[in-house]
């Protein structure tokens, strides 16, 4: 499997999830439910006089998908700088690599191509 199909996966699997708690397919505490859980909800508005002179629908921002997202991205970055970090610790990518290179050198100078 490779890390497209593993990232995808995985999204798949956390939108699922996320899904199963916003329509309430598993059960949570009302506190978690209301008020973490939904994309959109209603904010109670300040003061009923202010509501009065600017009528206007009071929206929450997004509490969980936000966190998701911003949980998202530092998994990414960890694995950035994992790859980056790790990078000189794979002797045999390397000897893969150099084989393939002096293959290809060969193929050139096959078909009269300096290569040095």
């Amino acid at each position: 499997m490779t890390r497209a199909q593993q990232t995808i996966s995985l999204g798949l699997l956390v939108s699922s999830l996320y899904l199963a708690l916003y329509l309430q397919l598993i059960p949570l505490p009302s506190l978690i439910q209301q008020h973490i859980v939904p994309v959109v909800r209603l904010c109670p508005s300040p003061s009923p006089r202010a509501s009065q002179f600017r009528p206007q629908l009071n929206v929450c921002n997004p509490q969980l998908p936000f966190w998701a997202l911003v949980s998202f991205g530092a998994l990414l970055l960890f694995r950035l700088g994992w790859g980056i970090m790790t990078f000189n610790n794979v002797p045999e990518a390397h000897r893969e690599l150099m084989q393939e290179i002096d293959m290809a050198k060969a193929d050139l100078r096959t078909m009269g191509v300096d290569v040095d």
